[in-house]
């Protein structure tokens, strides 16, 4: 369970985060919503160790692990896995290798993978997300477009199991085509992994056609997480399907009718 108590973050001495509050879970799969500047990537950031967030106030807390201070490999270890919204290209590291070395960093002795029982793992992985394995052997991210890195980042997810995942804006830039495969990947996900819980931020309403949410959350402004509340199908149902960007109003709107069902 991932416990976020009172948070205050900032960046350069500007305060973004204000008193944020949130629970997720183990299992459940939370969508935070809102406008640009509205600091939902200041909290994915935050969550991840980035260097250039100050964290002033408040914890954060992974199975009673207190992580506030933690740097970001240990946070890795302990379980949070940060799918960024432009990932890194990495000349010159081999995807695979890159992924060996992230996957046996998390196993005891005796337990880490050679180079060939973990190419048939990441096969076995590539194949339950339906990703086709043409990029094993690239530089990591090096070359591919924005589906294919998206991709790259649902399958290590996959191969690297984390207590929790953040996707942060994973689905901007997208075509439909990509989009479909990434959280079609990240539901089969769901359903192998029963206790890996999923934070995806994103200020797209068109998610909701491909991922079903245990909740979903508004930052209004920034720092401030409101009108939680649990899913309902017929709140869906009554979304504007005809724009995909997510405007304020119409967020607002959405996470309001959540807010009905408690929480």
């Amino acid at each position: 369970m991932l416990r976020i108590e009172n948070l205050h973050a900032g960046v350069d001495g500007s305060e973004i985060l204000k008193g944020v509050d949130l629970t997720v879970q183990s299992g459940e799969l939370h969508i935070l919503m809102g406008p640009n500047g509205s600091g939902k990537s200041t909290l994915a950031k935050a969550l991840s160790g980035h260097p250039f967030v100050e964290i002033t106030q408040g914890t954060i807390s992974l199975d009673d692990a207190d992580l506030t201070a933690a740097e970001p490999d240990e946070r890795s270890r302990a379980g949070i896995f940060m799918a960024f919204q432009y990932p890194t290209e990495v000349p010159g590291v081999n995807f695979s290798n890159f992924l060996r070395l992230a996957y046996n960093a998390r196993q005891p002795e005796g337990e880490k993978l050679p180079v060939f029982k973990f190419r048939k793992l990441l096969r076995e992985k590539a194949a339950l997300l339906d990703i086709d394995d043409s990029f094993f052997d690239r530089n990591l991210n090096e070359g591919l477009s924005g589906g294919e890195k998206k991709k790259s980042e649902i399958l290590q997810l996959a191969v690297l199991e984390p207590k929790i995942a953040i996707l942060d804006e994973t689905d901007s830039g997208l075509d439909v085509d990509a989009l479909k495969t990434v959280f079609q990947g990240v539901t089969r996900l769901r359903e192998a992994y029963k206790d890996m819980s999923i934070l995806v931020i994103t200020h797209y309403q068109r998610i909701f056609d491909y991922i079903n949410p245990d909740r979903c959350m508004l930052c209004e402004k920034a720092g401030s997480a409101s009108r939680e509340g649990w899913k309902s199908q017929s709140a869906l149902n009554h979304t504007d399907t005809n724009s995909h960007e997510q405007k304020p109003a119409a967020a607002e709107n959405q996470c309001r009718r959540y807010h009905q069902g408690g929480g």
